[in-house]
């Protein structure tokens, strides 16, 4: 008997040098964690706790030869723990899956613990990931290090990676020459949004945009559409020119640059008007790249949203070592699951049936093997 888990991590560096004190192995330690993050635990001593209420579930697939580690056993391996590498295992894991459904659409985009202390551009914590939007799954995590910046932490998240035929989407922070000329040598597409600093760009861009609008857009695309609930109304329109002419050099492969108007209106009142500029190396009708545009911010809703409110991730101290990035990474796998499991209810409700019914656990478990 198996679980998918034992599989992932059997091949993870052990931190630990090797001494008869030794007691405990690493396969075991991280399954219970990840199994205890999945079924509510936040911090060591719930893991620990989970572990030896659940050892008799465990048993058929764990060594355990010294029983359940220690909560302090738990927070100095996690500390010790290469976090690319315990990512990279999980990425993998979840690539796999999403290779048999057709991955398409790759957010990147960071998000900050707030209350777990570290010496980054952000003053606390600042995990940057890589997001399958459709499949809404993890793909892989890099931590921001001490003294670093998520600009320069992307390289080494993207590189990772297995780009071939994805469209990797990123906001205005990561309008970087470099990044979108990797996406393409690694075999994927790329949307960019323009940062607002960007002048030569951006004026370029406009220029683009402005000389199609004297030739009424021949050559071009245009599209709209409008959402409204709970009061407000948003209005999008979007245009888009093929094959610009007149940009910097540098940027790889450029198909097209893409004008993107927001106007929203609350109560019956304008709120806020917006336009932003984009560059991507496809060559695609406007509604179509809205969608990647607009399902982008699918990170915001269907992870860091969800990460705060179910995980509370926020309010984690984990700031010993690379605890707090592996942690991060144990709640993302975990919010990958839960969310792709066929069960009615919030991912809180989720969590609590993960801890109250064990084969509603092992079945979270084994989603990316029977789906």
């Amino acid at each position: 008997m198996s679980i998918p888990l034992l599989a992932v991590f059997a091949d993870v560096p052990d931190p630990r040098r090797e001494t008869k004190n030794k007691l405990h192995e690493l396969v075991d330690i991280l399954t219970l964690a990840t199994c205890a993050v999945i079924a509510g635990a936040d911090g060591w001593d719930q893991v620990a706790a989970f572990g030896r209420a659940k050892q008799t579930l465990f048993a058929p697939y764990l060594r355990l030869p010294h029983g359940v580690p220690s909560p302090d056993t738990f927070e100095r391996v996690f500390a010790k723990l290469d976090p690319d590498a315990f990512a990279d295992r999980f990425g993998r894991w979840m690539a796999a899956a999403c290779e048999s459904t057709g991955l398409v659409h790759v957010a990147i985009d960071g998000k900050s613990a707030r209350r777990s202390t570290k010496n980054t551009f952000t003053g606390c914590l600042h995990l940057v990931e890589a997001w399958a939007v459709e499949n809404r799954l993890i793909l892989g995590q890099r931590s921001v290090p001490e003294g670093g910046h998520e600009i320069t932490t992307a390289p080494d998240l993207l590189g990772a990676l297995d780009l071939t035929g994805a469209v990797v989407t990123v906001d205005a922070a990561f309008c970087q020459k470099e990044l979108v000329s990797q996406i393409r040598t690694q075999g994927g597409h790329y949307v960019v949004c323009v940062k607002g600093n960007q002048k030569g760009l951006r004026g370029a861009v406009a220029e683009v945009l402005a000389r199609a609008g004297e030739d009424a857009f021949a050559g071009g695309d245009m599209g709209s559409a409008v959402e409204d609930g709970h009061g407000r109304e948003e209005e999008r329109y979007v245009t888009v020119v093929e094959d610009p002419e007149g940009l910097p050099s540098g940027w790889a492969d450029v198909g097209a640059v893409a004008l993107v108007c927001r106007e929203r209106v609350v109560n019956g009142k304008p709120n806020e008007s917006t336009a932003h500029y984009y560059l991507t190396s496809l060559r695609i009708g406007a509604v179509e790249l809205a969608g990647y545009i607009r399902n982008h911010w699918g990170i915001e809703n269907g992870l860091h949203w969800c990460l705060d409110i179910a995980f509370r991730e926020d309010d984690s101290r984990a700031r010993a070592g690379h605890a707090g990035a592996n942690l991060g990474m144990i709640r993302r796998v975990a919010l990958s699951l839960l969310q792709r499991a066929d069960t009615k209810g919030s991912i809180r409700t989720r969590r609590m049936k993960a801890a109250w019914d064990d084969q509603y656990l092992l079945k979270v478990l084994k989603i990316l093997t029977t789906k």
